[in-house]
């Protein structure tokens, strides 16, 4: 493209923005400076890439780190602080304030797949992996197997969880697609969780659907590869876009803009809710989620731990009771006295099995009730409602995630004693922001009567999370 032809873009996707002021321009401008600067953002991506492979892969041929040992003195206790304890609640968090912009331009598993697919077999995306549900499910199972060996606390089985599905990742780009980023888009873990949340982010590329039509033949543009494989055309959000800025300016038609985070769920259409992404928020990032954080700090798991070992050990059968599990499988160090039996394994998945299950038909139930309060297919209307559990669900991993760091937080001497205040309070925001969400749906939909119906039905879902996380909240460390 000429000098001429980047101006006029850029003069075009300045002129995009329907929010007139300098924020406006800025944002647009941003956006075409990090389209320019392609080289600087790749060389910044394969730093990351090595720093991930290094983090990942050299802790866990070290021995375990001793109880006393920091940051400072061990490698695989900075590993820890840096995946578990920053990284992850860090990506989290900036899907509320910058969408997808981790996956566009820092994520290490996108690099490779993308760079493995350029030189891969090409082959077409198969109908089996466009399946809806993947999202749902390949979440589900990770956080799972998570669980069973422990992949916060080790550093072989954080190679294990993370350098597994990298791997995965690269050989799916070898396979599928030409300079593409099929992982991501259909099987990545947190694909589905971060297309939910994004949904919040008050910044989004903006299509101006009129300019494109107007300027497609007239305006000389860059070529675009939306690794992700989104019909640019048709985005009218960031939960698919990787904020990559590529298709900024084309056509004049596409700029970084600045929104009301509440407008995409607050005016969403019953008929565009998705059945799947509302399995992942109620069953998944609320139930199963919760299920995963709590077990280990439920006296009640204890309880029925022993109660179960008495069974066993009464009734059989024995082998429950082995603890030969590989590492790989069960959690199984020894040298720490961290050892999973069979009989661990099976309480640990019917624990936060059954607890999505609890959780997630509570949510149903109250759902259905405000559901069938509105206008319209129930059931479609219930799907609907499930994203307005969006920052109540994202507020659950946050807290969820703040177990690990307020551990090593301990280990390094530091008393957070402000922590469970924090989280109860963090909690109580994302239910009152689920409210609000859900208010502005349901006055869309029905007023009077029905409307203050339907809204305590949701507010009666919320507080039944609420409630089901104070064990958590309050735990002692």
């Amino acid at each position: 493209m000429t000098e001429i032809g980047a101006v006029i873009d850029a003069q075009a996707a300045v002129r995009l923005s329907r929010r007139p002021g300098a924020i406006a321009a800025r944002l647009a401008a941003l956006g075409e400076w990090l389209r320019r600067h392609t080289g600087l953002i790749h060389a910044m991506q394969w730093s990351i890439v090595a720093a991930y492979a290094f983090f990942v892969a050299v802790p866990a041929f070290l021995p375990l780190p001793a109880d006393d040992a920091h940051w400072y003195n061990s490698l695989a206790v900075l590993a820890q602080w840096l995946f578990w304890g920053l990284w992850w609640p860090s990506v989290i968090l900036s899907m509320f304030v910058l969408g997808r912009t981790w996956c566009g331009l820092f994520c290490p598993e996108g690099v490779l797949t993308e760079a493995a697919s350029r030189h891969g077999l090409g082959r077409a995306v198969p109908r089996w992996l466009k399946w809806a549900g993947w999202p749902f499910v390949v979440f589900a199972l990770t956080t799972v197997f998570g669980q069973l060996v422990s992949v916060y606390q080790y550093p072989a089985a954080t190679m294990l969880v993370l350098g597994g599905s990298t791997l995965a990742a690269v050989g799916v780009g070898l396979v599928y697609g030409r300079g593409k980023r099929v992982w991501c888009r259909h099987l990545c873990p947190v694909n589905g969780v971060f297309a939910v949340l994004s949904r919040l982010s008050p910044l989004h590329y903006r299509v101006d659907t009129a300019a494109w039509s107007v300027n497609v033949a007239r305006i000389r543009v860059h070529p675009v590869n939306c690794a992700p494989l989104v019909r640019i055309r048709r985005m009218t959000g960031p939960s698919e876009c990787h904020m990559c800025a590529r298709c900024s300016g084309l056509h004049g038609a596409i700029a970084l803009a600045a929104r009301s985070p509440n407008h995409e769920v607050a005016t969403l259409d019953a008929s565009a809710a998705r059945a799947w992404d509302a399995a992942l928020i109620v069953f998944g990032m609320i139930g199963l989620a919760l299920g995963a954080f709590e077990w280990s700090a439920m006296s009640a798991f204890v309880s029925l731990r022993s109660a179960a070992i008495t069974l066993v050990v009464d009734h059989g059968p024995a082998w429950l009771l082995a603890n030969n599990a590989p590492w790989w499988l069960l959690t199984n160090y020894p040298e720490v006295h961290d050892v999973f039996t069979w009989l661990d394994g099976a309480l640990i998945i019917g624990w936060i099995v059954c607890t999505a299950l609890l959780i997630g038909g509570w949510l149903c139930l109250w759902l259905a009730v405000a559901a069938r309060s509105l206008r319209g297919a129930w059931r479609s209307n219930a799907f609907a409602l499930a994203y307005a559990l969006t920052p109540l669900a994202g507020a659950g991993l946050l807290v969820g995630l703040s177990g690990l760091s307020a551990t090593l937080a301990h280990g390094e001497g530091l008393r957070l004693a402000w922590l469970p205040l924090a989280r109860a309070a963090l909690l109580i925001l994302g239910g009152a922001w689920s409210v609000w969400l859900a208010q502005q749906q349901i006055g869309m939909r029905v007023g009077g009567t029905r409307r203050v119906l339907a809204l305590s039905a949701v507010a009666m879902a919320i507080a039944g999370v609420l409630a089901a996380w104070v064990p958590f909240v309050f735990r002692v460390i």
